[in-house]
Protein backbone atom coordinates (compact mmCIF):
# COMPACT_ATOMS: atom_id res chain seq x y z
CA UNK A 1 0.00 0.00 0.00
CA UNK A 2 0.91 3.36 -0.76
CA UNK A 3 0.89 4.36 3.28
CA UNK A 4 -0.07 2.89 6.47
CA UNK A 5 -2.62 3.84 8.51
CA UNK A 6 -4.80 2.74 11.50
CA UNK A 7 -7.88 4.69 9.96
CA UNK A 8 -9.95 3.20 12.98
CA UNK A 9 -8.30 5.29 14.94
CA UNK A 10 -7.91 8.17 12.79
CA UNK A 11 -4.03 7.96 12.81
CA UNK A 12 -1.81 8.01 9.94
CA UNK A 13 1.97 9.64 10.31
CA UNK A 14 2.82 10.14 7.26
CA UNK A 15 2.10 10.47 3.17
CA UNK A 16 3.97 8.68 0.35
CA UNK A 17 4.12 8.99 -2.85
CA UNK A 18 4.45 5.85 -5.38
CA UNK A 19 7.98 5.81 -4.51
CA UNK A 20 7.51 5.65 -1.19
CA UNK A 21 9.08 9.05 -0.15
CA UNK A 22 7.42 11.09 2.42
CA UNK A 23 5.58 13.90 0.82
CA UNK A 24 3.84 15.36 3.45
CA UNK A 25 3.11 14.64 7.27
CA UNK A 26 -0.96 14.06 8.31
CA UNK A 27 -1.79 17.05 10.71
CA UNK A 28 -5.97 15.86 10.81
CA UNK A 29 -7.71 13.71 9.13
CA UNK A 30 -11.56 13.55 9.45
CA UNK A 31 -13.03 10.34 8.22
CA UNK A 32 -15.93 8.96 6.11
CA UNK A 33 -17.97 7.94 9.82
CA UNK A 34 -18.04 11.81 10.89
CA UNK A 35 -19.15 13.23 7.59
CA UNK A 36 -16.61 13.45 5.51
CA UNK A 37 -14.86 11.83 2.19
CA UNK A 38 -11.76 10.56 3.80
CA UNK A 39 -10.58 14.36 3.97
CA UNK A 40 -7.31 15.05 5.47
CA UNK A 41 -4.85 17.80 6.10
CA UNK A 42 -0.93 17.10 5.89
CA UNK A 43 2.25 19.58 6.32
CA UNK A 44 4.32 19.22 3.50
CA UNK A 45 7.49 17.34 3.74
CA UNK A 46 9.66 20.03 2.74
CA UNK A 47 8.43 22.09 5.07
CA UNK A 48 9.21 19.46 8.56
CA UNK A 49 12.66 19.26 6.77
CA UNK A 50 13.12 22.55 7.48
CA UNK A 51 11.79 23.43 10.76
CA UNK A 52 13.15 20.20 12.16
CA UNK A 53 16.93 21.81 10.55
CA UNK A 54 16.33 24.92 12.17
CA UNK A 55 15.10 23.12 16.12
CA UNK A 56 18.53 21.36 15.51
CA UNK A 57 20.67 24.16 15.19
CA UNK A 58 19.14 26.68 16.76
CA UNK A 59 16.50 25.56 19.17
CA UNK A 60 13.40 27.90 17.65
CA UNK A 61 11.78 28.42 14.05
CA UNK A 62 11.65 31.07 11.78
CA UNK A 63 8.83 31.70 8.98
CA UNK A 64 9.37 34.63 6.91
CA UNK A 65 6.59 36.41 7.04
CA UNK A 66 5.09 38.58 3.92
CA UNK A 67 1.84 39.91 5.49
CA UNK A 68 -0.74 38.82 3.06
CA UNK A 69 -3.67 36.26 2.63
CA UNK A 70 -3.81 34.85 -1.14
CA UNK A 71 -5.82 32.88 -3.79
CA UNK A 72 -5.45 31.48 -6.96
CA UNK A 73 -6.55 33.59 -10.10
CA UNK A 74 -9.24 32.35 -11.64
CA UNK A 75 -11.72 33.21 -14.80
CA UNK A 76 -13.77 34.88 -12.64
CA UNK A 77 -11.03 36.70 -10.71
CA UNK A 78 -8.92 37.37 -14.26
CA UNK A 79 -12.10 39.05 -15.73
CA UNK A 80 -13.31 41.02 -12.58
CA UNK A 81 -9.61 42.40 -12.18
CA UNK A 82 -9.15 43.06 -16.43
CA UNK A 83 -6.32 40.53 -16.00
CA UNK A 84 -4.09 39.73 -19.03
CA UNK A 85 -2.57 36.38 -17.24
CA UNK A 86 -4.17 33.62 -15.41
CA UNK A 87 -1.69 32.74 -13.10
CA UNK A 88 -0.21 34.62 -9.70
CA UNK A 89 -1.47 35.16 -6.16
CA UNK A 90 -4.22 37.30 -6.17
CA UNK A 91 -4.16 39.30 -2.68
CA UNK A 92 -7.47 39.25 -0.41
CA UNK A 93 -6.30 40.66 2.72
CA UNK A 94 -3.48 42.40 3.65
CA UNK A 95 -2.00 42.44 7.52
CA UNK A 96 -2.41 45.58 9.12
CA UNK A 97 1.08 46.80 10.04
CA UNK A 98 3.15 43.93 8.08
CA UNK A 99 5.60 43.73 5.70
CA UNK A 100 3.15 43.80 2.93
CA UNK A 101 1.28 46.57 3.71
CA UNK A 102 3.93 48.90 4.96
CA UNK A 103 5.52 48.20 1.30
CA UNK A 104 1.97 49.25 -0.06
CA UNK A 105 0.95 46.41 -1.70
CA UNK A 106 -3.08 46.11 -1.29
CA UNK A 107 -6.19 44.11 -1.61
CA UNK A 108 -6.59 43.13 -5.33
CA UNK A 109 -3.27 43.21 -6.28
CA UNK A 110 -1.97 40.13 -8.05
CA UNK A 111 1.80 39.36 -7.10
CA UNK A 112 3.79 37.09 -9.72
CA UNK A 113 6.97 37.36 -8.44
CA UNK A 114 9.14 37.23 -5.04
CA UNK A 115 12.59 37.45 -5.07
CA UNK A 116 13.68 35.42 -8.51
CA UNK A 117 11.02 33.38 -8.00
CA UNK A 118 8.06 33.29 -10.39
CA UNK A 119 4.76 33.43 -8.68
CA UNK A 120 2.34 31.06 -10.19
CA UNK A 121 -0.09 30.39 -7.37
CA UNK A 122 -0.33 30.69 -3.80
CA UNK A 123 1.47 27.57 -3.09
CA UNK A 124 4.51 28.76 -4.90
CA UNK A 125 4.38 31.94 -3.40
CA UNK A 126 4.37 30.65 -0.20
CA UNK A 127 7.40 28.22 -1.42
CA UNK A 128 9.23 31.42 -2.28
CA UNK A 129 8.70 32.50 1.02
CA UNK A 130 10.14 29.13 2.49
CA UNK A 131 13.65 30.37 0.71
CA UNK A 132 13.91 33.03 2.33
CA UNK A 133 14.61 34.58 6.30
CA UNK A 134 13.10 36.89 8.02
CA UNK A 135 15.05 40.59 8.05
CA UNK A 136 15.57 39.82 4.50
CA UNK A 137 14.71 42.53 1.82
CA UNK A 138 13.53 41.04 -1.86
CA UNK A 139 11.87 42.45 -4.39
CA UNK A 140 8.12 41.52 -5.27
CA UNK A 141 6.59 42.40 -8.12
CA UNK A 142 2.61 42.49 -8.36
CA UNK A 143 -0.05 43.99 -11.21
CA UNK A 144 -2.75 46.51 -10.79
CA UNK A 145 -4.48 48.36 -12.05
CA UNK A 146 -3.44 46.11 -15.25
CA UNK A 147 0.47 47.63 -14.73
CA UNK A 148 3.41 45.46 -13.17
CA UNK A 149 4.58 46.95 -10.29
CA UNK A 150 8.04 46.18 -7.97
CA UNK A 151 7.86 46.61 -3.98
CA UNK A 152 10.91 46.47 -1.66
CA UNK A 153 9.49 44.16 1.50
CA UNK A 154 11.39 43.72 4.18
CA UNK A 155 10.01 40.24 5.60
CA UNK A 156 9.27 39.40 9.41
CA UNK A 157 9.03 36.51 11.58
CA UNK A 158 5.65 35.05 11.20
CA UNK A 159 3.87 36.60 14.41
CA UNK A 160 2.58 34.05 17.05
CA UNK A 161 -0.67 33.07 18.19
Amino acid sequence: TIKECDWSSDVCSSDLNHDGAVTGIIEAYIPPSEGAVSLGFAIPAATVVDVVKQLIATGKVQHSFLGVATTAVTPELQRRLDLDRDSGAAVVRVTEGGPADRAGLRQGDVIIQLGSTKVTSPETLLLALRRTRPGQRVPVTYIRDGKERVAQVTLSDRPTG
